[in-house]
């Protein structure tokens, strides 16, 4: 008969491998992807005009889907996590669509909803918010498969406040607005931050509702700069292309630095405890 903690130690050891296995299935590929291009061939690439363009154009369209993200997202979390109502699970099953649908059909979808030629397509143009091969397209398809982590994460955020505090914040002299700004949304503030920094990785990395409704992107504000295209595109254009596997994998390892210096800036300022609310009702 085997000891319990023999049994114990056999258990801790296989999920200790399996952890280990997972963990090297994250790194290991970034390992290989960095070890291949050599510092010769970053460079390269972090200096080539046409894919810095590119990089700056995702920066700045992935900015503005982000915040319409938190603009729509957060509200809707709150309501979600706040109120029962009638048809509440028919918009909890909404907002988790985008996350099972293949975002080749995505893209398809919105193409045909905005289509140039269509009536919804028409009026965003004429409204000076072109969709087809525009930054409107790409922040659009960046909203779709990405706001549901922005709902879900503000959702659980809002949901861990305790209601006490709250009440006990209006029982002060609160309003419910000064109450929602000083007490729920400041202990949130994690939580939404968390949905926001998974919202823009998901857009970044997107590339299959770009290829059909944003592939080559033409100036329109609020982007100025050269014709480009989203940097996921980008780098599978240099795959296709002459360049072939070792442009493509230089470029990829630009993109990744960028997001983890992102990803590093947001750690930061969670640990410097930015997210701790000041001052308020209860301070």
């Amino acid at each position: 008969m085997v000891a319990p903690s023999a049994r114990g130690s056999v258990g801790s050891f296989v999920g200790a491998v399996l952890s280990a296995s997972l963990i090297l299935l994250f790194v290991l590929p970034l390992v290989v992807l960095f070890l291949y291009v050599g510092w010769s061939g970053f460079v390269q690439e972090a200096t080539n005009d046409g894919f810095l363009t590119s990089i700056r154009f995702t920066l700045l369209a992935s900015g503005i889907a982000v915040g319409l993200g938190l603009l729509t997202g957060v509200p809707l979390g709150y309501v979600l996590a706040r109120y029962r109502f009638r048809g509440r699970s028919f918009v909890e099953s909404a907002v988790l669509l985008p996350v099972v649908i293949p975002h080749l059909v995505v893209g398809i979808a919105l193409l045909l909803l905005f289509a140039p030629d269509g009536p919804v397509g028409r009026f965003m143009a004429g409204l000076g918010l072109p969709v087809f091969d525009a930054i409107w397209g790409v922040v659009l398809v960046m909203l779709y498969v990405g706001a549901s982590y922005v709902v879900l994460a503000s959702q659980l955020a809002f949901r861990a406040v305790d209601p006490e505090v709250v009440d006990t914040a209006r029982s002060l002299g609160a309003s419910p607005g000064e109450a929602f700004a000083t007490v729920t949304l400041p202990q949130s503030a994690r939580g939404i931050a968390t949905g926001a920094l998974l919202m823009w990785a998901r857009g970044v990395s997107e590339i299959g509702g770009f290829l059909i409704l944003a592939y080559a992107i033409e100036p329109s504000p609020p982007w100025f700069g050269p014709p480009t295209a989203p940097a996921s595109v980008y780098i599978y254009d240099l795959y296709q292309s002459s360049g072939g596997l070792e442009a493509a994998a230089a470029a990829s390892c630009v993109l990744v630095l960028v997001a983890l210096a992102i990803f590093l800036a947001v750690r930061l300022v969670d640990r410097a405890g930015l997210y701790t609310p000041r001052g308020g009702w209860l301070s």
